[in-house]
């Protein structure tokens, strides 16, 4: 076990662990970003051995299916991956706005933590990290020796200048919401290797937020484009990349981690990912036919089709992944929360989960706080109630119903079944839907725009990591970068922020369960289910693992000789 000083918050959440007010995982999760290995975590979870508890259990519904198949013999070298996934077109990682994007070019660029599929999180372009007493200053000590594919040695200069790019506004990141806690002025540059954090609020997410998909490392001296500069930490080099038809990766040779044979990482010679047209129904006939061996974020459709097929390894994980029904609320009729509230009232959630899912997910009630959240509190959301929906509409001004525009991705399935069967319902509770269909692509290029529309949302661990990405404003008082809906709301901001700063599972959850229930009664979105996502791969394939997130990382795949 470290002989440093041990965060005394740990040893508070080992006693949490002990009356069985926590699980196993939590009590990981938490002492794991207080800066604890996972190996002397795992050592105090032993000791605490708490009873069993119906309150918080190791198989909860966040609990990720494993992959039960085990190769015989060990990893062999050599060979090509072939997926059918979304080739992207891209500029800087830190606007990347969906996971698809990023599949590709992580095996390029890295991450200073990972956080696996049980959702614990660990160093990884860092060696460690410590957390202060408060939780204002964190300490980041970056890894020493590894380098850029083009020799220049990763430093703490990289990390303050990766962090400059997050938080700042000109660059339009994710991040600077989700890292509302921090500013620019607070990130020091303490030696070659260290780098100094200085919070203006609590926060223990940090570790967790370095590993989204927008907060993977560029040199210092990036100029604002990856196509132009693939210089990256990772296992492979670009080497053809052409938006919205195909990319070429290629194993470096002096990789820094090792495989299991003492030689660099990775296994594989090249990966080569494919995009075969907006349509991804072509997707499932090339994995049939053996032209791809695996399809990144399959679809249901995919799911449905392959999972009895013995050819195939099936893989599927409980998520807070989603499709946001999300309202422009500073437009007009959404301004009026009546009128927001009485669409929640058209959604026949148990009906949209089979025609959008096949029942392979869960419902949710208007907020965006999934089952698969610890901190989930199981708040039931408004009924299938057409009667009540037309009062509120006539309540609100709109006696004779109301007509508006539903901008939907005509190649996701799940959006435009979800939009067909709101369609069809909302009719009868004075909602005239139009829908207005558009590639993927193209919903993309104006999604913070929409008046209404349904976006395509990914995993987060923790419901404190989601929430400030969408539903607060920045320090100016203007909607953070990602806040589509551009709903500001002073009680809901106000207990997101002591959400964010604390560690205590149990009053955690009490505080995210009032997030839950002002986003059911007076939100700007409609959420009637979480996803499950799969892994679907060819069976001559291993080391391929799970991923909540539908992350694809490749590194430690090999295929069958």
């Amino acid at each position: 076990m470290e002989t440093k000083k041990i965060h005394p918050l740990i040893p508070e959440a080992q006693e949490e662990l002990r009356k069985g007010n926590i699980s196993r995982r939590d009590f990981l999760r938490i002492s794991t970003l207080l800066g604890m290995s996972l190996a002397s975590a795992k050592l105090l979870a032993a000791c605490a051995q708490p009873p069993a508890s119906p309150v918080a259990t190791e198989a909860g519904p966040a609990a990720t299916v494993a992959v039960t198949e085990a190769p015989k013999a060990g990893p062999v070298r050599g060979g090509v991956l072939r997926a059918a996934t979304r080739v992207e077109r891209v500029d800087h990682p830190a606007r990347f706005s969906l996971v698809s994007q990023s599949h590709a070019w992580r095996h390029v660029f890295e991450y200073l933590t990972y956080t696996d599929p049980k959702g614990i999180t660990q160093p990884y372009l860092l060696e460690k990290w410590e957390a202060s007493d408060d939780l204002l200053t964190w300490t980041l000590y970056v890894r020493k020796g590894v380098k850029f594919n083009n020799g220049q040695e990763l430093t703490a200069d990289d990390v303050v200048f990766n962090f400059g790019q997050w938080l700042n506004k000109d660059v339009g990141s994710s991040l600077l919401g989700a890292m509302s806690y921090l500013d620019a002025s607070g990130v020091e540059k303490k030696d070659d290797y260290t780098v100094v954090l200085h919070l203006n609020a609590p926060s223990i997410f940090i570790p967790e937020h370095l590993f989204q998909y927008p907060a993977a490392i560029v040199p210092k001296t990036f100029g604002g484009d990856i196509t132009r500069e693939p210089i990256g930490t990772g296992a492979f080099t670009m080497a053809e990349y052409v938006p919205a038809e195909r990319c070429r990766l290629v194993a470096r040779k002096d990789y820094w981690r090792n495989g299991e044979d003492g030689k660099p990482l990775p296994y594989l010679d090249e990966l080569l990912m494919v995009q075969l047209g907006e349509d991804r129904s072509a997707d499932l006939a090339a994995l049939q036919t053996g032209q791809v061996d695996t399809i990144i974020e399959p679809p249901v459709s995919v799911w449905e089709a392959v999972k009895d097929d013995a050819r195939f390894e099936v893989v599927s994980t409980p998520t807070s992944a989603t499709r946001v029904l999300r309202m422009r609320v500073d437009q007009d009729p959404w301004q009026d929360n009546r009128v927001r509230q009485a669409l929640k009232y058209c959604h026949n959630r148990e009906k949209i989960l089979a025609v959008a899912l096949q029942n392979q997910g869960t419902i949710g009630n208007d907020s965006h706080v999934a089952q698969a959240h610890p901190e989930y509190v199981d708040i039931p959301p408004f009924p299938f109630d057409t009667e009540k929906s037309k009062a509120l509409l006539a309540e609100a001004g709109y006696p004779n119903g109301v007509t508006v525009e539903l901008v939907v991705a005509s190649d996701w399935p799940e959006s435009m079944a979800y939009a067909q069967a709101l369609k069809e319902d909302a009719a009868a509770g004075g909602f005239t839907i139009n829908l207005k269909t558009m590639p993927a692509s193209q919903y993309w290029d104006g999604w913070t725009e929409w008046n209404l529309g349904i976006t395509w949302w990914a995993h987060r661990t923790l419901a404190p990591m989601l929430l400030p990405l969408a539903y607060i404003a920045d320090a100016d008082g203007k909607p953070v970068p990602w806040n589509e809906t551009r709903w500001v709301d002073e009680e809901f901001s106000k207990i997101l922020k002591e959400a964010e700063a604390t560690l205590d599972l149990p009053k955690r959850r009490e505080l995210v369960g009032k997030l839950e229930e002002i986003q059911k009664e007076r939100g700007s979105v409609c959420i009637p289910f979480f996803m499950n996502v799969w892994k679907i791969y060819d069976k001559k394939f291993h080391g391929i693992v799970p991923s909540p997130e539908e992350y694809a990382i490749f590194y430690e795949t090999w295929k069958e000789a």
